[in-house]
This record gives C-alpha cells, structure tokens and sequence, in this order.
C-alpha cells in the first residue's frame, strides 16, 4: 500500500507541472512561431479532470474530504464512531452509484471511439472517474471503526443503490423522500459534501426517470470548460508560496511599514490573511494555516484572546474576492459570465472589506492603549527587500491578463512557474526531493475536493435545468416581491443562511442557477450580483451557530466555541455593513470595470 501510496503522489505531481508546462509552451510556441500547441488546451483540461480525481483520493486516504463533521468532535467517543460508520457508508452507497454510472458512460464512449489529440480514445481519460470513485468509496470503508464489523455494516449501504436499479422505471416506488432524508442526515453525521449532493441528485434522477449516469456525463462536461484548469494550478502555486514562507515575509514587510500605527501588526494580519485567503482559496485553510503564526503574534503584542481569535476567525475569509480567488473563478464558470470583469467589480468591495474590519482594529488598539514600534527606515526598506519577489505577485497575475500577455489558464501556469522558481531554486525555502511530494499533496486534497463537489453538484443543477425550477422560482418570487430593493434584502437573508449551512463551492454550483434568473428578471447587474452572493458567503463562515470558520478557530486556537462566538460578534457587525455597503450602493461593484472598458 506504500507503494502505491507513493505511485499516486508521484502521478498527481507530474499531472500538475505538465498542467502547468504545456501553457507556458503555448505561450513559447505561439511568440516564437505565431501558432500554438495542437490540442494542447484539451490536454490540459483532461489533466485537470485527473488531478481532480486523484486529489479527492488522496483526501479520502488522509481522511481530509470536505465536510461539515466539525460539530461531531463535540460528541461522545462512542456517538462519533457510530455517526462514522453511518456517514461513511452513505458514502460507500454514493461512491457504488457513481461508480456504476461512470462506468456506463466509458463504455458509451467507447463504442462511440471519440478521439482526443494524438489520437489518445477519450474513454481511456474518462476511466479515472470510475476508477476514482472506486477508490473514494475503498478508502470511506477502510477507515471506519469497529474493525471488521464496522466495515461490514458499512459495506451494507450497498443495499441502496441496487434497490434503486432494482427499482429502476416502476412508477409509484415512494422511496425518494427517505433516502434524501438519509443523506441529509449522513451529511450532519459527517459524511464529505459531495455524497449528499451526489446523493440527492441520484435519487431525485431515478424518481424522475432519468439515468444516474447523467451525474458522470455532468462531470466529464466539466473538463470541457476552458477555465477548468485555472482551479489547480492557482490553488498549486498558492500553496507553493505558503510552504516556502511568503506569509512570514508579508507579515515582516505590513509589520515594519504599518508597526509604527495604533494595531499595526493586527493590519498586517488582516492584509496577510487576505492575500494567503486569494491564492489557496479556502477560508478554512487560512485560519488553520496562518492561526499557528499570527495567533502568538499577535498576543506578543498584547491583543487580549478574546480580540485575536475574533480578528483572525474574521480576517480568514477576507481575501475572497481577490484574484486569483478559487470562489470567483467558480462562480464565474458556473454562472457563465466573464471571469477579468467579475474580479474587477470585487477589487473595490473587497477593499472596503479590509479598511471596515482594519479600521476597527485600529480603533480598538487605540483603546487599548498598546505599544508601538517605532518606525525605523532602514527596517522597512531591509523588509521591502525581504518581500521584493512577493510584492511582484500581484503585479504578474494581474498584469499578464489585463496586458493581453496571456489567457487566464496561462497566467496561472506563469504563476506557477513563478512560486516554483522563487520557492525551490532562488530561496531554496523548499526542496524538490523533500518538498515537493508533501506540497502537492496537500494542493490536491483541496483541488480534489473542490472539483469533486463541482462535478457531482452540476448533476443536481442539471435536473433543476430539465424540471425548469429557475424559471417557476423566479414566477414564484415575482408574485409577492414587487422590489428591486425587497429582493436585495430577502436575498441576503437566504445567502446568510446558505452560508451557514453550505460550504461555498457546492453553494455556488447549487444556488446560482436558481438566483441568477432571478436577479435578472429584477434588473440587477450579473456582475454585481456575483458580488452580493459571494461577500454573504465570506459573511456566513463567521454566523453562530454553524459556521464554519467558528468550528476551526476553536479548533486552532484551542479556545471553547462559546468564546469564539462572543469573539467574533464585533467583526460580524462589521462585515454585515459591508455586505449592506456592496448590496445597495452598485457603483462599489460597476464602476471599476466601466472605467476599464469592460
């Protein structure tokens, strides 16, 4: 099992630098020789379809699938692993169905022998679904408690999908509303985001009729998406730059600049947080990440517990609207708008967001009556030198785009490229023999994890498409809501709660395409609703009782989840009047990119 263990690492890292090679030889082949690569995109999206898969197994063999499992540490031993052994077999059911219905759609594509560029068959690429799925379920069993009868028992949850081929075109079969009952419960015991999407969609599939394996046709549907591959190699390169230090180097560069103001670090914090948030395109993983180095810092300083912890459970979903942000490059495929111009509207609401929750803690500091450092220019500019490769990144991602100089899946291999030169060859922070494996590793469980609750989630939305519940929605809404205005507020109230209750990748991929008619049956500008709906996710990490980032923050800073909610009351004020902010003033989201021309 090592071995294999160590064949699937080296696999997942080859995929991602020839994901992240073949653009820059595009990029080469089309100055040198005024043509491109033949079928190099396709590749490339292929490639990201693999590592996708190949991500979420090496989440479920470490055990690190997306999830909303945080509130089950807060049971008993015994309660935990019987909520596993359920959880993880619904799982199991999920991951046979998927399986099965992957399956038909290779054997599909082969009897249609559809060709990919070389010649390659495309259903040898399409076999990593059904083989991923095989081993997502594998992996889901063998690491459930109880031994031998816990696997067993779990195992069992095969029952489910073959009643439902069992059962297959009988009308009046009656089962559908148990089983959504079953994966919604699974899903509260633990069981990762993507069964209870891929479930729902399987059952609501078979009540209606339709074959399962529309899920896996959604999901190869995906590869061909031309901005697919941006997802892994910005969350690569991102990962790259956290590993090799750039987080301590930013903190050094804001603490010698801003030191010498009333909560100078806590801004460091805030902007650090915000630009680590970008480029790996989890909430979560910044308050994992950056809690470990910016907690004890800040308490150094003399920020009591209680300002910390509420300072970084907010300042960990800052950032999201930010290029190369994972959320935004999501919602702009799902919803089918242009990606340069959505970042351009978030630019300004996303600064606001940081100058609100900066200025409390200037505010604060002042209070407080804290400590300064004095400034010192020689320190600063030894800091600046410190972080002259990092202050450059922003300058190469946005500038390669808005110059025309590349695509958006180019400029993310530049990016690449970028972080992998600064971190393993000019800083040497990392090494290729005893990094890079460990780097990639952790890239793909959230590339893998991500792309998972895409795929699966576009099966769900299909069925939404081919039942046209957008269209009676909007009629629905339309029949008690007159205002624009009304809407806005209504809107907002559902996106909290969705916050609360969803992780944001499968949020956008269900949500969207009931909202998005909507908004533009009200007038409301799609650029400047992808705003509105991604700054009340950012808000809903951070709403008691279930939020998400609430959970982890107790987790990492070993605080009781009481005091992270008191905690975070402040910032979650602040944030609800920027979320007011970038709802009712429009000019915040559509100005920039009018002035840019877009």
């Amino acid at each position: 099992m090592k071995r294999l263990h160590i064949i699937e690492d080296g696999l997942s890292v080859l995929a991602l630098l020839a994901m992240a090679l073949l653009p820059l030889l595009e990029i080469a082949f089309r100055k040198i020789f005024s043509v491109g690569i033949p079928g190099s995109s396709v590749w490339v999206q292929h490639l990201a379809l693999w590592i996708g898969f190949m991500g979420a197994a090496i989440a479920a063999r470490k055990g690190e699938m997306l999830s909303l499992s945080a509130g089950i540490s807060l049971l008993g031993e015994k309660t935990r692993n019987v909520s596993q052994v359920i959880a993880s077999g619904m799982g199991v059911a999920v991951c046979g169905t998927l399986a099965w219905g992957s399956l038909q759609l290779v054997l599909v594509e082969r009897e249609g022998g559809s060709l990919l560029a070389l010649g390659l068959p495309v259903w040898i690429a399409q076999g990593i679904m059904p083989l991923g799925f095989l081993v997502i379920g594998l992996r889901l069993l063998g690491k459930v408690p109880f031994g031998w009868k816990g696997r067993a028992l779990t195992g069992s949850f095969l029952i489910f999908p073959i009643l439902m081929w069992a059962f297959e075109g009988l009308p009046g079969h009656g089962l559908w509303m148990p089983l959504l009952a079953a994966f919604v419960a699974a899903t509260l015991l633990g069981a990762p985001i993507f069964v209870i999407l891929a479930g729902v969609a399987s059952v609501l599939l078979w009540d209606y009729f339709e074959p399962v394996s529309a899920i896996a046709v959604e999901t190869y549907g995906l590869t061909l998406n031309p901005i697919l591959p941006t997802i892994p190699l910005f969350t690569f390169a991102g990962y790259i730059f956290a590993e090799g230090g750039t987080p301590a180097r930013l903190v050094g560069l804001f603490r010698a600049l801003f030191g010498w103001m009333p909560g100078g670090l806590a801004i460091a914090a805030i902007v650090v947080c915000a630009f680590f948030t970008s480029f790996t395109g989890g909430s979560g993983v910044t308050v994992l990440a950056m809690g470990g180095l910016l907690y004890p810092m800040l308490r150094e300083d003399n920020h009591s517990h209680k300002f910390t912890t509420g300072l970084l459970t907010s300042s960990g979903s800052l950032g999201l609207l930010f290029p190369p942000s994972l959320a935004v490059l999501l919602y702009g495929i799902v919803a089918k708008i242009d990606i340069p111009t959505l970042f351009l509207s978030g630019l300004v609401p996303g600064i606001l967001e940081i100058a609100l929750v900066a200025g409390f803690a200037l505010l604060y500091s002042k209070r407080s009556s804290m400590d300064r450092v004095p400034f010192e220019s020689r320190k600063a500019v030894r800091a600046m030198w410190d972080a002259r490769w990092e202050i450059a990144i922003p300058i190469l991602v946005l500038g390669s785009i808005l110059s025309g100089l590349a695509t958006l899946v180019e400029a993310s291999a530049i990016t690449v490229l970028y972080a992998f030169v600064l971190e393993f060859f000019i800083r040497r922070n990392l090494r290729v023999r005893g990094d890079l494996n460990r780097v990639v590793g952790s890239a793909a469980t959230l590339i893998g994890g991500v792309l998972l609750i895409l795929g699966v989630a576009l099966g769900l939305t299909n069925f939404f498409v081919i039942q046209e519940i957008p269209s009676q929605a909007t009629v629905w809404v339309q029949s008690f809501v007159q205002s624009p205005l009304f809407f806005l507020l209504l809107l907002n109230i559902f996106l909290l709660v969705v916050g609360c209750l969803m992780d944001m990748y499968s949020a956008i991929v269900v949500v969207i395409p009931l909202i998005a008619p909507l908004g533009l049956s009200y007038g409301i500008d799609p650029f400047h609703l992808g705003i509105i709906f991604l700054t009340n996710l950012e808000l809903g990490f951070l709403t008691p009782p279930v939020g998400m980032n609430l959970f982890l923050a107790s987790y990492r800073f070993k605080r009781p989840l009481l005091e992270v909610y008191r905690s975070v009351l402040p910032f979650l004020a602040i944030r609800v009047v920027a979320v007011g902010l970038v709802t009712y003033v429009p000019a915040l989201t559509t100005t920039l990119p009018k002035i840019w021309g877009r």
